[in-house]
C-alpha cells in the first residue's frame, strides 16, 4: 500500500496548476515538493506531470491517477473527521421518546445520573405509550418493549433484555376469594388487565416452558399502569402487570405474586434511532449509558 504523502503532494499540485503555485500556498520549498511528486512517479513506474521552465501538463494517466488520489484523500479526511466527531464531548438538545411505566420505573432514577455526567446535553423526554414515528417527529432515539421487535425502515435497533410480567393481587384479595392453583382456576377470579379490549386470555409460560392460554374473567382493563396497580392494591382482583411496576409492592408484601412459577413474558426491551452513520455524540452516549445501566436497574 502506497503511504498518502506523496499523494497529497500531487493533487496539491495539480490543484494549484504547478509546483510554483503549490509551493506558496503549502509555504514549502518548491524542491521539495517537486521531490515528493518525483518519488511518487518512481514508486509507481509512471509519468504523472510533464515538467518544463514554462508548462505544467497533466499526463493522461497521471488526470486517471489524480482523481483515485483525491477521492481517497478525501475519505481519509472523512475518517479523521468521524474520529474527531465521535471524541468530541456530547452536547446540545436530544430527544428521546418512552413508554409511560418504563419512565417512572427505570428511567426516572437514571437521568439524574446520565445528565450529572454529561451537564452540556438538554434532554427532552415525550413520554407516552403511543407509537412514535422516529424520523416524522424528530426523535434522536426511542425506548420501546414490543414481544417480537422488528427492524424498522430507516432505523436501527439495539436490544437491551427481556422483561417479565407477573400475575399479582393483594393479600386481602386472595384472603377473600381464594389464590388459584393452577392456570385454569384464573376464570373465577376478577381480573385487572393491561389491554384495550375485554376477553383477551393471558399467556403464561410455566416452569418447564409450557405455554398455557389461560382465560378470565376481567373487572378493569386500562392501558394505563399507573391505574391498575392502584387497583389491584385496593383489592380488585388479579392483575398483570409488569416486574418493574410492582417490584416495591412485592418488597413491602403489599401485593404477592399468583402463581408465581408461571411468567407473562411482556416482551423485549431495545431502542430504536436513526443510521449510525453520522450519529451524534450526545445519541450515542445516550445509547451506550442505558446499555451499562438499565439492564440492571430491570
Amino acid at each position: 500500500m502506497q503511504p498518502l504523502e506523496g499523494f497529497y503532494y500531487f493533487t496539491q499540485t495539480v490543484d494549484h496548476g504547478g509546483f510554483s503555485a503549490a509551493a506558496r500556498a503549502l509555504d514549502i520549498p518548491k524542491s521539495r515538493l517537486s521531490r515528493h511528486v518525483a518519488a511518487l512517479e518512481a514508486q509507481l513506474n509512471v509519468r504523472l506531470v510533464n515538467r518544463s521552465t514554462r508548462r505544467f501538463v497533466v499526463t493522461p494517466v497521471g488526470r486517471e491517477v489524480y482523481r483515485h488520489a483525491a477521492a481517497m484523500l478525501a475519505e481519509a479526511d472523512a475518517a479523521l473527521e468521524a474520529v474527531e466527531f465521535a471524541r468530541a464531548e456530547p452536547r446540545g438538545a436530544l430527544k428521546v421518546a418512552c413508554p409511560v411505566a418504563l419512565a417512572q420505573s427505570a428511567l426516572a432514577p437514571l437521568l439524574p445520573q446520565f445528565l450529572a455526567k454529561y451537564p452540556a446535553v438538554r434532554l427532552q423526554l415525550q413520554v407516552s405509550n403511543r407509537r412514535i414515528d422516529v424520523l416524522a417527529e424528530g426523535v434522536d432515539v426511542a425506548l420501546r418493549v414490543r414481544t417480537q421487535p422488528t427492524g424498522e425502515d430507516g432505523l436501527v435497533m439495539r436490544v437491551f433484555q427481556q422483561l417479565d410480567e407477573y400475575l399479582v393481587a393483594s393479600p386481602a384479595y386472595l384472603a377473600r376469594a381464594g389464590a388459584p392453583a393452577t392456570p385454569g382456576e384464573l376464570a373465577p377470579h376478577e381480573s385487572l388487565d393491561y389491554a384495550e379490549e375485554f376477553g383477551r386470555p393471558w399467556e403464561l409460560v410455566g416452569p418447564a416452558g409450557e405455554r398455557v392460554s389461560a382465560a378470565h374473567t376481567p373487572h378493569l382493563v386500562c392501558h394505563d399502569f399507573v391505574v391498575l396497580r392502584a387497583a389491584v392494591l385496593a383489592g380488585l382482583g388479579i392483575a398483570r402487570l409488569p416486574e418493574s411496576v410492582v417490584r416495591a409492592d412485592l418488597a413491602a408484601k403489599t401485593l404477592v405474586r399468583v402463581l408465581p412459577l408461571w411468567n407473562i413474558p411482556q416482551g423485549v426491551l431495545h431502542v430504536v434511532f436513526p443510521s449510525r452513520r453520522g450519529l451524534l455524540p450526545a445519541v450515542r452516549a445516550f445509547i451506550d449509558f442505558l446499555a451499562e445501566r438499565l439492564p440492571g436497574m430491570l
